[in-house]
């Protein structure tokens, strides 16, 4: 309502409420719009926060968590635009004078997937015009709202009916052979198996918590039922494993990381490692399929990658612990591995000291930057926003343009670093920044060389990121057997989500069909043959 005059005002008390009513209802309008565009705005900044991720990859160390925050604030603010929303739609329907329309721009959605069963409920038509009282109606069309909706988890008994019969000739007894169990003498199906190992393993629910989750849905299977289970399929998932160790090792390029692993201990919990070693060629334009494999050690001894990559001899893009060390020596057999060390890893470093007054506001006291810092960042993300430009081209390509563009950078860059650090304490923080980098500059400017090799190590964090979160939830490896289990069963989900398959459905299928596959063709049941296999009996049906 226009701001007026007191003098102006109603002296009628009936028609001052219906003026309030209408003042009150304009008020929730402006709110829902307001609301409205915030959600909005959030919603773009998410979209254009995606984009840039998967057209450039990661900007910066807070990249993931920027996208987590902007998700959060995109949920909170759609939820409050919402109930601004109703709120203006009810104080519309109380006003008795016109109050003009609120229609909230909500993002277009998708269709409904059209694999989704439909059920057709069809409302009675009238029998009669409701105008005149007619019969004689003709239908003309129909109109179809689909609401999406979801049929609780349904669990069934399968029988499995073996008739016997006898012969009146020669009264021998026949009957069909006995169905085929994942397990000898097991009773669990195929797809529950899967649902098993992808919620313990690729969602992170324990099993004491699925043992819970099935005894409210009137399903009661013990922590140790479901167990022995887990361990079974572990077994029978072998091979599955070993083709995959296969198809990594056989990289002429390796990413490689680990991560802790808590393991259960007498009355305490141990430091465990999980390791992985992933192959993964398509920023480089590669046509080989991605694939990662993940190893469990007690510690985090230099002997285990040894072991890990007894025979191999391509490139190792990895940290510069001190465990890889022997790998990369001359007299190393078969051959040394090439040593490429990853510049994520240095510039998280400078990165930290350079952005210090954000993490000091945090703890709400101020702390300057340090400009030697903020100086290196900006240097380092120069060769990252050429990196970016390569991404897809072959080796060749990569290694032309990196003689051209990245070279003068890099040894401007080591220039300026040693010139600053002549300046430094050695017990100052840049200086120790600087010192992870320069006593291995060989192998951090290896990139130069070889356009095979990678800036960073990310493919391997990318895959240790889902052990890292699901810590929290799992809390630790049983023991050492249990930390193996995992081992193999992460591989098989990491690989799959890495070929755009879905885990729970390969492994289901895998299980399904394992034990009687011709071990000769196990490459059939690998998750990129598996997945074109899929949409080839897809297209014919």
């Amino acid at each position: 309502m226009d701001d007026q005059p007191a003098d102006d005002l109603p002296d009628d008390i009936e028609a001052l409420k219906a003026a309030l009513i209408s003042a009150r209802s304009d008020l929730a309008v402006a709110r829902a719009q307001v609301s409205d565009d915030q959600a909005l705005i959030a919603h773009l900044k998410l979209l254009i926060a995606k984009y840039n991720r998967e057209k450039f990859g990661t900007r910066s160390e807070h990249s993931a968590r920027i996208l987590d925050q902007l998700e959060l604030q995109l949920e909170d603010l759609e939820a409050s635009a919402t109930e601004d929303e109703l709120a203006a739609e009810a104080s519309a329907a109380q006003a008795t004078t016109t109050v003009a329309a609120f229609s909230r721009k909500r993002p277009s959605r998708k269709p409904f997937p059209e694999h989704l069963p439909r059920e057709r409920v069809v409302i009675a038509a009238p029998t009669s015009c409701p105008c005149c009282g007619g019969s004689r109606l003709s239908k003309l069309g129909e109109d179809v709202t689909e609401t999406l909706e979801v049929i609780p988890r349904q669990w069934k008994v399968i029988q499995t009916v073996r008739e016997k019969f006898s012969c009146r000739d020669c009264e021998t007894i026949s009957q069909a052979p006995a169905p085929f169990h994942v397990i000898p003498r097991g009773w669990a199906g195929p797809s529950l198996l899967a649902m098993i190992l992808f919620e313990k393993f690729g969602q992170h629910q324990p099993l004491n918590r699925q043992a819970e989750r099935y005894a409210r849905e009137g399903v009661d299977l013990s922590l140790s039922t479901l167990a022995d289970q887990v361990g079974a399929c572990c077994t029978v998932l072998a091979p599955i494993f070993k083709r995959l160790e296969a198809h990594v090792l056989a990289a002429e390029r390796l990413h490689g990381d680990d991560t802790t692993v808590p393991v259960l201990a007498k009355g305490k919990t141990d430091t465990g490692r999980l390791w992985t070693y992933v192959r993964d060629d398509r920023p480089f334009g590669g046509k080989d399929h991605p694939a990662a494999i993940f190893y469990f050690s007690r510690d985090r001894g230099g002997e285990h990658p040894r072991r890990h990559l007894a025979n191999y001899t391509g490139i190792l893009q990895a940290d510069a612990y001190g465990g890889y060390g022997k790998l990369y020596e001359d007299d190393r057999l078969p051959a040394p591995i090439t040593e490429a060390l990853c510049w994520a890893h240095a510039r998280r470093k400078f990165f930290e000291l350079a952005d210090l007054a954000a993490s000091a506001r945090r703890k709400g006291k101020e702390t300057a930057i340090s400009p030697l810092a903020l100086e290196a960042v900006r240097r380092i993300d120069a060769l990252f926003d050429i990196e970016r430009d390569l991404n897809g081209l072959s080796a060749e390509d990569r290694l032309a343009a990196r003689q051209d563009r990245s070279a003068p950078l890099v040894a401007d860059l080591e220039k300026w670093m040693r010139e600053q650090r002549a300046k430094l304490s050695r017990h100052a923080e840049v200086a120790k920044a600087m010192d992870y980098m320069l006593p291995r500059w060989d192998a951090f400017t290896a990139f130069l060389n070889d356009g095979r090799i990678c800036l960073t190590n990310n493919a391997a964090e990318r895959a240790l990121r889902g052990i890292a979160l699901g810590r929290k939830s799992w809390l630790f490896a049983g023991s050492d057997r249990g930390g193996l289990r995992a081992a193999i069963i992460y591989s098989l989900i990491v690989t799959a989500k890495m070929n755009d398959v879905d885990p729970q459905a390969w492994l289901a299928d895998l299980l399904a069909r394992i034990a009687d596959h011709p071990v000769q063709r196990i490459d059939q049941l690998l998750p990129w043959n598996w997945r074109h296999h899929n949409e080839s009996a897809t297209e014919a049906a």
